[in-house]
């Protein structure tokens, strides 16, 4: 075999190597070295109770810690870029400590992953050229990009299954408010009655109220709420619950007032998508409908022409 045959191999080996020993990097760096020393020093006869309590690590644990290590080298560079993070994690539900560290490792981690397995793809058929090393690295490009599109496509199914459970949380605390309730309790019956039908909702009622039993100013949480889920509709009702408060108006007329807002929103948006129906139809009839009525309608007559000018 040539030395230009092998050079193909010795490019994903190579490539191989590196990415390992990246990986290999990333994993010793890890900041639990004087624990580690600490365990090496103590005998097994030495621990604390509270070691031998300590839960096994699972799996899913060694895999979420494994993505946050690797996703050390590109965390942000200022709280600025750490806190917008935050935020759109926060908006899909992942509200954990270690979620931006390791939301940033599975993009490494399949970046790294897509960018071998095409490399080793092309050098296994041969064609790992310039051209097969573009592909490679947009393969590798497309493996860390896409966790930020699930990403996205998480946040908008969020922030629309809170849309639509609204309406309905807001009615039952409006009946809650009127018998006689306060804000807080009335959250909290919310949160029991309605967590399976409105899960994403009532998850995040069920923070409100923790961080109010915590001792944190209502205002200020309700705030939190509205930037939190990144839902315009809550941050109106967080401004008007809060004007409510401070005016001493009545909060059941405040819900009522926004819970029939919100209907009339979603039916003028099902109104709105009932209107653009026909325009959207156009298509899927032109490139799929009306090329089968045609060569129904069309083919018969097609047929007898061409049978008589070959007849003649």
């Amino acid at each position: 075999m040539s030395l230009e045959a092998l050079t193909p191999y010795a490019v994903f080996g190579f490539v191989t190597l590196v990415g390992w020993w990246l990986l290999e990097t990333l994993a010793n760096r890890s900041g639990n070295l004087v624990e580690r020393l600490e365990t090496i020093r103590r005998s097994p006869g030495k621990r604390s109770a509270e070691e031998l309590q300590r839960p096994k690590s699972t799996p899913w644990a060694k895999l979420v810690e494994t993505a946050s290590t690797a996703g050390k080298v590109l965390e942000p560079r200022n709280e600025y870029e750490e806190s917008k993070l935050r935020g759109r994690l926060a908006a899909a539900g992942f509200r954990s400590e270690s979620a931006p560290a390791a939301f940033l490792g599975i993009k490494v981690i399949l970046g790294v992953i897509c960018f071998l397995g095409a490399g080793g793809t092309l050098a296994l058929s041969g064609g790992l050229d310039r051209q097969g090393l573009m592909y490679t690295v947009i393969a590798g490009g497309i493996g860390f990009y896409l966790p930020e599109i699930v990403l996205s496509l998480l946040v908008s199914r969020r922030k629309k299954a809170i849309f639509r459970q609204l309406p309905d949380v807001l009615d039952l605390l409006v009946v809650c408010v009127e018998a006689g309730l306060g804000l807080d309790q009335a959250m909290r019956k919310v949160v029991a009655e309605m967590r399976e039908t409105c899960p994403q909702l009532c998850e995040e009622l069920a923070i409100v109220n923790f961080q109010i039993q915590m001792g944190r100013p209502r205002s200020e949480v309700l705030y939190e709420l509205g930037s939190r889920t990144d839902v315009d509709d809550l941050r109106t009702l967080a401004v008007t619950l809060v004007q409510a408060e401070k005016l001493g108006s009545s909060i059941a007329q405040a819900l009522r007032t926004q819970s029939d807002a919100l209907r009339t929103r979603r039916r003028q948006i099902a109104e709105e998508k009932a209107a653009k129906t026909a325009v959207k139809l156009i298509f899927p009839l032109v490139l799929f409908i009306f090329p089968g009525i045609f060569v129904v309608l069309v083919g018969p007559a097609a047929i007898q022409i061409s049978e008589k000018w070959l007849s003649r």
